[in-house]
């Protein structure tokens, strides 16, 4: 009788082992997945913030250069794509066109001393610098995010039930566009 009472006492200590360690981890898994979703709520605010700039510059720049009307299109269909992109893939993609289009947005001010020396233009381009700045950091941030999500999931034992569990079996990175090592063309 003392052995089956010992028996019962084992497996209940090992079914209370088992179900604290599976609690853990679980809420391990809650922990890391909002973590990804924080930060990429904060990719999402800075490219906003940036989208709320560009309106401004390109104004701005309108007023010196009127000919330059087919890059304003792109810089403003690019911001468009950029406000309607769903996914980390899509977002990353329109980010690429976006910055690409600032960028010779940028070149073309070169060509135009006054609006380089224009206080309004000078203002909104350190605004844009620093939000470019904040971009890259909070890219970092939900990367990094990801990545210890991702490790997560992948590690024993969880790779194990992952796919029974509500998760995600790994979540995207955001990456630079194909083709975004390479310096864009600008021709006037």
């Amino acid at each position: 009788m003392k052995k089956g009472i010992a028996a019962i006492l084992v497996a209940v200590g090992i079914l209370l082992l088992l179900f604290l360690v599976i609690q853990a981890q679980y809420n391990r898994l809650v922990g890391l997945d909002q973590k990804v979703a924080e930060s990429w709520s904060q990719v999402q605010n800075v490219l906003q913030r940036r989208a709320d700039l560009i309106p401004n510059l390109v104004s701005t720049v309108k007023g010196y250069a009127r000919h330059e009307k087919e890059l304003f299109i792109q810089v403003t269909e690019a911001r468009s794509r950029l406000m309607a992109a769903g996914g980390v893939v899509e977002t990353s993609a329109a980010d690429q066109e976006l910055s690409s289009a600032l960028s010779r947005l940028l070149v073309v001010v070169e060509n135009y001393p006054q609006l380089k020396a224009n206080e309004n233009f000078l203002r909104l381009q350190d605004e844009l610098a620093g939000t470019e700045n904040r971009i890259s950091v909070e890219r970092r941030n939900y990367n990094l995010a990801v990545r210890d999500y991702n490790r997560t999931v992948k590690s024993i034992p969880i790779v194990f039930f992952i796919r029974m569990l509500p998760f995600d079996v790994e979540k995207e990175y955001f990456e630079a566009a194909p083709g975004a090592e390479s310096v864009p063309k600008v021709e006037f």
